[in-house]
Protein backbone atom coordinates (compact mmCIF):
# COMPACT_ATOMS: atom_id res chain seq x y z
CA UNK A 1 0.00 0.00 0.00
CA UNK A 2 1.53 3.35 -1.03
CA UNK A 3 2.09 5.77 1.80
CA UNK A 4 0.17 9.03 1.93
CA UNK A 5 2.18 11.87 0.48
CA UNK A 6 1.33 15.53 0.84
CA UNK A 7 3.25 18.71 0.16
CA UNK A 8 4.91 20.16 3.23
CA UNK A 9 3.39 23.30 4.70
CA UNK A 10 4.71 26.55 3.21
CA UNK A 11 7.75 27.99 4.99
CA UNK A 12 6.27 31.47 4.99
CA UNK A 13 3.54 33.54 3.36
CA UNK A 14 5.85 34.59 0.53
CA UNK A 15 6.37 30.98 -0.59
CA UNK A 16 2.65 30.24 -0.35
CA UNK A 17 1.76 33.38 -2.32
CA UNK A 18 4.24 32.50 -5.08
CA UNK A 19 2.93 28.94 -5.39
CA UNK A 20 -0.71 30.00 -5.48
CA UNK A 21 -0.02 32.84 -7.94
CA UNK A 22 1.88 30.47 -10.23
CA UNK A 23 -0.86 27.81 -9.94
CA UNK A 24 -3.43 30.32 -11.21
CA UNK A 25 -1.18 31.92 -13.83
CA UNK A 26 -2.04 31.92 -17.51
CA UNK A 27 1.18 33.38 -18.91
CA UNK A 28 3.91 31.29 -17.33
CA UNK A 29 5.69 28.14 -18.48
CA UNK A 30 3.11 25.33 -18.59
CA UNK A 31 5.29 22.84 -16.74
CA UNK A 32 5.78 25.27 -13.83
CA UNK A 33 2.03 25.99 -13.70
CA UNK A 34 1.18 22.28 -13.54
CA UNK A 35 3.78 21.65 -10.83
CA UNK A 36 2.49 24.58 -8.76
CA UNK A 37 -1.07 23.24 -9.13
CA UNK A 38 0.09 19.88 -7.79
CA UNK A 39 1.42 21.62 -4.67
CA UNK A 40 -1.64 23.85 -4.27
CA UNK A 41 -4.05 20.91 -4.61
CA UNK A 42 -2.00 18.97 -2.08
CA UNK A 43 -2.32 21.89 0.35
CA UNK A 44 -6.09 21.54 -0.09
CA UNK A 45 -5.68 17.98 1.28
CA UNK A 46 -6.38 16.19 -2.01
CA UNK A 47 -4.65 12.83 -2.26
CA UNK A 48 -2.27 11.77 -5.02
CA UNK A 49 -4.82 9.84 -7.17
CA UNK A 50 -7.29 12.76 -7.01
CA UNK A 51 -4.60 15.28 -8.03
CA UNK A 52 -3.50 13.03 -10.91
CA UNK A 53 -7.08 12.68 -12.19
CA UNK A 54 -7.76 16.41 -11.93
CA UNK A 55 -4.58 17.42 -13.76
CA UNK A 56 -4.58 14.53 -16.24
CA UNK A 57 -1.16 13.18 -15.33
CA UNK A 58 0.28 10.03 -13.80
CA UNK A 59 0.32 9.38 -10.06
CA UNK A 60 4.04 8.80 -10.31
CA UNK A 61 4.48 12.34 -11.63
CA UNK A 62 2.49 13.78 -8.73
CA UNK A 63 4.51 11.80 -6.19
CA UNK A 64 7.80 12.85 -7.79
CA UNK A 65 6.86 16.54 -7.79
CA UNK A 66 5.59 16.47 -4.22
CA UNK A 67 8.80 14.79 -3.03
CA UNK A 68 10.97 17.33 -4.89
CA UNK A 69 9.00 20.25 -3.44
CA UNK A 70 9.27 18.80 0.06
CA UNK A 71 13.07 18.63 -0.20
CA UNK A 72 13.93 21.62 -2.42
CA UNK A 73 11.07 24.07 -1.97
CA UNK A 74 10.39 26.48 -4.86
CA UNK A 75 13.52 25.29 -6.66
CA UNK A 76 11.94 21.84 -6.83
CA UNK A 77 9.37 23.14 -9.33
CA UNK A 78 12.02 23.64 -12.01
CA UNK A 79 13.90 21.13 -14.09
CA UNK A 80 17.23 19.84 -12.91
CA UNK A 81 20.25 21.24 -14.74
CA UNK A 82 21.55 19.19 -17.61
CA UNK A 83 18.17 17.91 -18.73
CA UNK A 84 18.08 16.72 -22.32
CA UNK A 85 20.51 15.23 -24.75
CA UNK A 86 24.06 16.55 -24.68
CA UNK A 87 25.53 18.03 -27.83
CA UNK A 88 27.56 15.56 -29.83
CA UNK A 89 29.92 18.15 -31.26
CA UNK A 90 31.62 21.04 -29.48
CA UNK A 91 31.14 24.74 -30.12
CA UNK A 92 34.56 24.86 -31.77
CA UNK A 93 33.50 22.17 -34.24
CA UNK A 94 30.23 24.00 -34.93
CA UNK A 95 32.23 27.16 -35.66
CA UNK A 96 34.49 25.24 -38.04
CA UNK A 97 31.47 24.02 -40.00
CA UNK A 98 30.04 27.53 -40.22
CA UNK A 99 33.42 28.94 -41.28
CA UNK A 100 33.67 26.22 -43.91
CA UNK A 101 30.58 27.58 -45.67
CA UNK A 102 32.30 30.96 -46.09
CA UNK A 103 35.19 29.39 -48.03
CA UNK A 104 35.32 28.48 -51.71
CA UNK A 105 34.76 24.76 -52.42
CA UNK A 106 37.73 22.98 -54.02
CA UNK A 107 35.76 22.14 -57.17
CA UNK A 108 34.63 25.71 -57.86
CA UNK A 109 36.34 27.01 -61.00
CA UNK A 110 38.28 30.26 -60.71
CA UNK A 111 39.49 32.42 -63.56
CA UNK A 112 43.23 32.62 -64.13
CA UNK A 113 44.16 36.31 -64.38
CA UNK A 114 46.89 35.74 -66.97
CA UNK A 115 45.11 33.46 -69.44
CA UNK A 116 41.45 34.00 -68.59
CA UNK A 117 40.89 30.24 -68.40
CA UNK A 118 38.65 28.64 -65.80
CA UNK A 119 40.30 26.02 -63.64
CA UNK A 120 39.36 24.30 -60.39
CA UNK A 121 41.75 23.19 -57.67
CA UNK A 122 39.97 19.82 -57.51
CA UNK A 123 38.25 18.81 -60.74
CA UNK A 124 36.37 15.98 -58.99
CA UNK A 125 35.06 18.25 -56.22
CA UNK A 126 31.75 20.08 -56.23
CA UNK A 127 31.57 23.63 -57.52
CA UNK A 128 29.11 24.77 -54.87
CA UNK A 129 28.57 23.80 -51.26
CA UNK A 130 25.80 21.32 -50.73
CA UNK A 131 24.89 19.56 -47.51
CA UNK A 132 26.60 16.41 -48.76
CA UNK A 133 29.81 18.23 -49.73
CA UNK A 134 29.85 20.14 -46.41
CA UNK A 135 29.43 16.89 -44.52
CA UNK A 136 32.27 15.28 -46.48
CA UNK A 137 34.53 18.29 -45.86
CA UNK A 138 33.70 18.19 -42.14
CA UNK A 139 34.59 14.49 -42.05
CA UNK A 140 37.93 15.31 -43.70
CA UNK A 141 38.53 17.86 -40.92
CA UNK A 142 37.90 15.12 -38.34
CA UNK A 143 34.44 16.27 -37.26
CA UNK A 144 31.99 13.39 -36.78
CA UNK A 145 28.79 14.99 -38.04
CA UNK A 146 25.95 13.87 -40.30
CA UNK A 147 24.11 15.70 -43.07
CA UNK A 148 20.98 16.42 -41.04
CA UNK A 149 23.03 17.88 -38.21
CA UNK A 150 24.93 20.15 -40.64
CA UNK A 151 21.56 21.37 -41.92
CA UNK A 152 20.31 22.10 -38.38
CA UNK A 153 23.52 23.96 -37.50
CA UNK A 154 23.33 26.14 -40.60
CA UNK A 155 19.62 26.87 -40.18
CA UNK A 156 20.16 27.84 -36.53
CA UNK A 157 22.94 30.25 -37.55
CA UNK A 158 21.00 31.66 -40.50
CA UNK A 159 23.80 30.65 -42.89
CA UNK A 160 22.88 30.02 -46.50
CA UNK A 161 24.69 26.97 -47.85
CA UNK A 162 23.36 27.07 -51.42
CA UNK A 163 25.08 29.19 -54.03
CA UNK A 164 23.37 30.82 -57.04
CA UNK A 165 23.21 28.58 -60.09
CA UNK A 166 26.31 28.87 -62.21
CA UNK A 167 24.42 28.83 -65.54
CA UNK A 168 22.48 32.02 -64.72
CA UNK A 169 25.39 34.36 -65.45
CA UNK A 170 28.52 34.13 -67.55
CA UNK A 171 31.59 36.20 -68.41
CA UNK A 172 31.44 34.88 -71.99
CA UNK A 173 30.58 37.75 -74.42
CA UNK A 174 28.60 35.32 -76.64
CA UNK A 175 26.39 34.24 -73.74
CA UNK A 176 22.72 34.99 -74.35
CA UNK A 177 20.52 34.91 -71.24
CA UNK A 178 17.32 32.91 -71.41
CA UNK A 179 14.08 34.78 -71.89
CA UNK A 180 11.43 34.45 -69.20
CA UNK A 181 8.96 31.67 -69.95
CA UNK A 182 5.36 32.69 -70.47
CA UNK A 183 2.66 31.15 -68.34
CA UNK A 184 0.76 28.24 -69.94
CA UNK A 185 -2.64 29.94 -69.63
CA UNK A 186 -1.56 33.17 -71.36
CA UNK A 187 -1.42 33.38 -75.14
CA UNK A 188 2.03 33.93 -76.63
CA UNK A 189 2.75 37.48 -77.78
CA UNK A 190 3.73 37.99 -81.35
CA UNK A 191 6.97 39.81 -81.87
CA UNK A 192 7.14 42.14 -84.81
Amino acid sequence: MPKLLFARAPKDTVEERKIRKLAGARHAPADWIRRARIIALSWERLRVPQIARELGCAEKTVRYRLARFNTEGLNGLGDRPGVGRKRRISEAERSQIIALVRTQPAGRPTRDQATGELAAADEAGTGAWTLDSLTAAAHEMGIAVERSQVRRILLAEGVRWRRPRSWATSHDPQFAPKEPASLPFMPARRRE
